[in-house]
């Protein structure tokens, strides 16, 4: 079989919502030689959210065009698909979730990686139970993401979720916001802490924080294509990515 010029040793679909600018930039900062990225964009509109009802119409409105923005992805004869969105790999807990995994990948014909499933992996290779949670969504989704943690075995102690008012408006929080929510929640009941929503922008953060607090800080960003490399025996591990990298 012919290899790609510049994806000879593996081509990663990545799909996530038209309104995300976060995950593209990256995950193309975390691509190794030869591994190329190639983005399908769910179509949906910078929606209004202000209450619980309004999240889950966002939500419905990414499951009622994911599939198309797959089928795009595949027409590139990829080897594995990723997803660059985060809440609907949560919703209904691990079972659901795990339901909904599958039918992807049945669909696609590909393995693929999510970062709901691929922050578990990650906490999983540290020894913890007690996790705080950072997230940009309404109170239902950040429900359904301790759920999918607690089905998992780990405990959520604390939950910070952002109520961004837009899609697009999760990628205006800032740096130095996100730093100060971890120093609010970090006390000796927390043992690791984990960032959802692929559309914040928390990887460099993390890394710093992770050796600031000696705690082990998971972006989901990094986990989700970290899990991919692993999951294709990519096992490189590289320095100035972040622990996961290095380590793992």
């Amino acid at each position: 079989m012919s290899k790609d010029a510049l994806g000879w040793k593996c081509k990663f679909a990545v799909v996530a919502p038209s309104t995300n600018t976060i995950v593209q930039p990256d995950m193309d900062d975390l691509r190794l030689k030869g591994i190329t990225n190639h983005y399908g964009r769910i179509h949906i509109p910078n929606m209004k959210v202000g209450n619980d009802k309004q999240f889950v119409e966002l939500v419905d409105a990414i499951g009622a065009t994911l599939y198309e923005a797959v089928d795009r992805c595949i027409t590139c004869e990829p080897d594995h698909l990723i997803m660059g969105m985060s809440a609907l790999m949560f919703w209904g807990g691990r079972q659901a979730s795990e339901n909904r995994m599958k039918a992807l990948s049945d669909h696609c014909g590909l393995d693929v990686s999510a970062g709901s499933f691929a922050c578990e992996a990650a906490l999983k290779k540290y020894t913890v139970k007690r996790i705080a949670v950072i997230s940009p969504y309404w109170p239902v989704s950040d429900k359904n993401v301790t759920l999918f943690f607690e089905n998992c075995g780990f405990e959520v102690r604390k939950f910070r979720g952002l109520k961004c008012p837009t899609p697009v408006a999760i990628a205006h929080v800032q740096p130095e916001d996100l730093r100060r929510h971890v120093l609010e929640m970090n006390d000796n009941t927390i043992d690791a802490f984990v960032q959802v929503g692929t559309n914040l922008s928390m990887i460099d953060l993390c890394n710093e924080m992770s050796i600031e607090l000696k705690k082990p800080m998971i972006p989901i960003n990094a986990a989700t294509y970290w899990h991919a490399l692993r999951s294709r025996g990519f096992t490189d591990q590289v320095e100035g990515r972040g622990p996961l990298f290095k380590d793992h």
